[in-house]
């Protein structure tokens, strides 16, 4: 059996998750994790596989005879960008655990808007008894822009709920009993819109698209009383000083914000204490290390078997 290529690890994650993981993973492999400081200065020009979060700046100067890059999580943004990424394949992190977590998050936050807890929590701060007005599900759309893995099963998810729930993609996709539309479609997609769920990968395209604009074509007579933001896709595709513009101004009538421009939120933004936000700390889909060192396994087995890589990024689409 021919020696199988090195790994190199450069993950940004919990050193004791990474530790916990790699027992048992890998088995028959050299990795190579440069976190310790015995692999600080090693010769990676053997390597032929490199898995990474937030890498080291001059890593691909140093593994020179890569054959694929693995994403340490769903998005590909922050590898696409690094300086000297070669020419191969870069492959994102796909798997149920992490598909099911963001689906959790998109679920609960909208259930959260729904139930009106902001309101509630607010009432409790006051020990006051009142019971608020409740839509049900079913009388609120929620749309949702990015319908790729994450997008699908949330829209799945959302329906066993009870909502409505509508898609919007650049290209159109056919998805069984969700309405779909297209780049050309957004103006509709946003006038039936309610809850706007962000899950779009980060391109030059969806840079700074969650804005003032935006905002002003969802649907303002809903059941909610006025529409919701809820973005857990990439914090450069939403403009937060329009978010608290539009909350101020009654364009939102509310946020739940998983990412954010600057990470992490600065500690003077208002978006910390704002009465109208949920806010947590990009933690809605965290990737589950044991699981991507499995998806990793499984994509060097398909290579070194002379079959391809499964969840290539298109590099013209950034995605």
């Amino acid at each position: 059996m021919p020696k199988k290529s090195p790994l190199v690890l450069d993950l940004k994650f919990d050193r004791a998750q990474i530790a916990a993981a790699l027992k048992g993973a890998f088995a028959g492999r050299e990795v190579i994790d440069l976190a310790l400081p015995v692999n600080r200065s090693l010769d990676l020009s053997g390597a032929g596989y490199a898995l990474v979060w937030r890498p080291s700046a001059d890593l691909f100067a140093r593994a020179t005879n890569l054959k694929v890059v693995f994403s340490g999580g769903a998005g590909v943004d922050h590898v696409m960008t690094l300086p000297g990424l070669p020419d191969v394949p870069v492959v994102r992190f796909v798997d149920p655990t992490l598909t099911n977590r963001m689906s959790e998050w998109i679920v609960m936050q909208c259930l959260l808007h729904l139930r009106q807890f902001k309101a509630y929590e607010a009432q409790n701060r006051k020990h006051l008894w009142h019971e608020l007005a409740q839509p049900e599900a079913a009388e609120v759309t929620v749309g949702i822009m990015g319908m790729g893995v994450l997008g699908q099963d949330a829209a799945r998810k959302l329906k066993v709920m009870g909502f409505d729930v509508i898609g919007w993609s650049r290209r159109k996709k056919e998805i069984e009993g969700v309405e779909t539309f297209d780049a050309a479609g957004l103006d509709a997609f946003l006038a039936r819109t309610d809850i706007l769920v962000g899950l779009l990968p980060m391109t030059p395209d969806t840079a700074g698209i969650f804005n003032a604009s935006l905002f002003k074509g969802l649907r303002r007579n809903g059941a909610l009383g006025g529409p919701v933001f809820v973005n857990a896709g990439r914090g450069g595709s939403q403009v937060e000083a329009d978010i608290l513009a539009a909350l101020a101004g009654g364009v939102l009538a509310g946020a739940s914000l998983d990412v954010f421009e600057t990470e992490p939120l600065p500690l003077q933004s208002p978006l910390w204490t704002h009465e109208k936000v949920f806010v947590t700390p990009h933690a809605a889909a965290a990737s589950d290390v044991r699981a991507l060192f499995a998806h990793v396994e499984r994509q060097m087995d398909r290579i070194e078997n002379g079959e391809p890589p499964e969840h290539v990024v298109d590099r013209a689409a950034g995605y």
